[in-house]
């Protein structure tokens, strides 16, 4: 059984290791949604909410699991929108660990509109 992104954990960069290459990144990358590569240095991608309530209610559980995860993105919240990047700032690059935080954003807003859309 594999373990997907969304059920690692974040490992912490040391600094002084290599940034992932674009061949490391791609396989990463196919095992998310709508996320998109940035000058090979950023991993970034926009939800979408109803209204600006919903957004922010994202961004506070988006950073309790990024301060969970030891690893700490970008974040900027607009009305019905949250655009993450993430990028390892040791490295001035991306980690596995970016990819894994991105997996794991994208189950806490699955998670919620999943629940929105049963009530």
């Amino acid at each position: 059984m594999t373990t997907t992104l969304a059920d690692r954990t974040c490992i912490p960069c040391k600094g002084g290791e290599p940034p992932l290459t674009a061949e490391q990144i791609a396989p990463l990358l196919t095992q998310l949604e709508g996320w998109e590569v940035e000058q090979d240095a950023r991993l970034v991608k926009t939800y979408r909410f109803k209204n600006f309530a919903e957004a922010a209610e994202f961004v506070h559980a988006a950073a309790a699991t990024a301060e969970e995860q030891w690893h700490h993105p970008e974040l900027l919240l607009r009305w019905g929108r949250v655009r993450a990047e993430l990028r390892t700032n040791k490295i001035k690059g991306l980690s596995e660990a970016d990819f894994v935080l991105a997996a794991k954003f994208d189950r806490l807003y699955n998670e919620s509109h999943q629940l929105v859309d049963k009530v």
